[in-house]
């Protein structure tokens, strides 16, 4: 390979055909792929994740959830926008790139690997906890189940992006049809004011679990609104992976803002009715009623509300059948961490070999890499926790939740960066779609980001977390500037950049 000078301090290789040969993608997805490839990647915050931000009272989960869907429809129009007019599988790093040079799309790249490989490991840790009270196997077996989804989905996704889409709508649909039945059941059986609003504050400062209810929608103030504003993430987080999909889209400029669009959509519905239904049924535990203040520490919520509607016995069979709305996320956001891992492995970024693929077209090296690294970080907590127990699986899940929204909230920020630096520094590329909301969207995906980002580092059981895949991100970015801008490759996306959109069309 001869190398190639650049400006930006980095410095390109020139690479033979049989480079690109050896990495190739496959065409297939349509707008339903797409639509079920946002809302399955998403749609198991639905069932596990978001509760944790009932701790800080009901109104304050409200709330939160309204302010983080301002974040993601200014993120959604601004993505609607780029994908088409960028349409690689680079994705976040490919808009950063074009807009801010080789380090800015490394600093939004490797903020959404972070995310990606962070975020299924949040999801099989739910998986484990559903599959472990419907087996009855207790805490010190979840690391069995962890493993166990991670072979199964990884050899599915290995297996081609036809099997991978079809997979994908198939799990969404019935995700979204397990969550029909528990909102049809919950309306009859609703007691808002005595389980929705049962947290209060102690004489010590304290929550306390108010037995009767009434209690205030906010127990915390508007503080506790912000302080709830990672969890409420969890309802959303994940359907920015689409753009992901832009080189195996069969019609990338007309397909991808209809999916992104029309994903956030279902989405919203989603959110509102499983956080008012499900807070205001109540939660049983060890066969006493209880409400939010004991629904917010739930590793399973919506089986807590199958067992106050249908009881034990038919809430393990619809349990079993929620799984599939933890399965439809956990292969949707596989998917993803191949390709974005894929991407920046094939410009350089990373090791150029993760960025091999299979016979069947699909980045098995980059789906290796991302599932190893996932189940290694749950594995160090599980021995840096004590996790054979049940107050140290709770800590494991809420604390990977914490670490996925940070590298999310990053990779936010520079997106709708790159977005507002596009609008003017690329103004006469084709958009064949213009977000409504323009750059004042842009800006509130900024700022509600970075405000969420300082408020997971007030919370004092989860800033640790956080503070650590800090210092792993400086490390990736210590990696690039010591080896990876010595090495890029002109992909793509690396040429769309360099010609200032002229070249690089994938």
């Amino acid at each position: 390979m001869n190398e190639q000078s650049s400006s930006g301090g980095v410095s390109y290789k020139q690479v033979g055909a049989d480079y690109f040969e050896k990495r190739g993608l496959k065409r297939y997805a349509k707008v339903w792929s797409l639509w079920a490839l946002g809302v399955g990647a998403v749609i198991s915050g639905h069932y596990s994740g978001w509760n944790f931000g009932l701790a800080n009272g009901f109104g304050s989960m409200l709330v939160a959830l309204f302010i983080i869907a301002a974040m993601y429809w200014g993120l959604i129009f601004s993505l609607a926008e780029m994908s088409p007019a960028l349409p690689h599988t680079g994705a976040a790093y490919s808009f950063a790139r074009s807009a801010m040079g080789p380090w800015g799309g490394m600093f939004t790249g490797l903020a959404e690997s972070i995310e990606y490989v962070l975020t299924p490991a949040v999801i099989v840790f739910f998986i484990g906890s559903y599959l472990g009270a419907i087996f009855e196997t207790g805490p010190q077996f979840q690391p069995v189940w962890w493993l166990g989804s991670y072979i199964v989905f990884l050899l599915l996704n290995l297996l081609g992006v036809e099997l991978s889409f079809r997979v994908s709508v198939i799990v969404t649909v019935a995700a979204l049809l397990i969550l029909a039945v528990f909102w049809v059941s919950a309306l009859p059986s609703i007691d808002f004011d005595r389980w929705a609003l049962n947290i209060g504050i102690g004489p010590d400062g304290a929550k306390v679990e108010l037995p009767e209810g009434g209690g205030s929608w906010f127990p915390l103030g508007f503080k506790g609104v912000l302080m709830t504003l990672p969890f409420a993430v969890w309802l959303f987080l994940a359907i920015e992976q689409l753009p992901l999909a832009a080189e195996e889209s069969a019609d990338p400029k007309k397909d991808m803002p209809k999916g992104l669009i029309l994903g956030m959509l279902t989405l919203m519905v989603s959110a509102l009715l499983i956080t008012f239904l499900n807070s205001s049924v109540g939660s049983l535990d060890e066969g006493k009623m209880h409400g939010a203040f004991t629904l917010a520490a739930s590793g399973e919520p919506l089986l807590d509300g199958f067992r106050v509607l249908y009881g034990n016995t038919w809430a393990k069979l619809l349990a079993f059948l929620a799984v599939i709305g933890l399965i439809a996320s956990f292969h949707t956001i596989i998917y993803a961490y191949g390709r974005q891992i894929y991407s920046l492995a094939r410009a350089g970024y990373y090791l150029p070999f993760m960025s091999l693929t299979n016979a069947k077209k699909v980045p098995h090296m980059a789906l290796f890499a991302g599932t190893v690294l996932g189940f290694a970080t749950m594995m160090i907590l599980w021995f840096a926790v004590k996790g054979d127990n049940a107050k140290g699986t709770a800590i494991i899940g809420g604390t990977l939740l914490n670490m996925a929204v940070f590298g999310a909230m990053i990779s936010y920020a520079m997106q709708g960066l790159s977005f507002i630096v596009l609008r003017k520094k690329m103004p006469n590329i084709i958009r064949p779609y213009r977000s409504p909301v323009g750059v004042p969207g842009a800006v509130v995906t900024i700022v509600v980001a970075l405000v969420t980002i300082y408020y997971q580092l007030q919370d004092p059981v989860y800033r640790g977390a956080v503070y650590y895949v800090a210092g792993f991100y400086v490390l990736g970015i210590l990696y690039f500037a010591a080896v990876g801008r010595n090495q890029l490759i002109l992909s793509p996306e690396e040429e769309f950049a360099l010609s200032k959109g002229e070249k690089g069309h994938a």
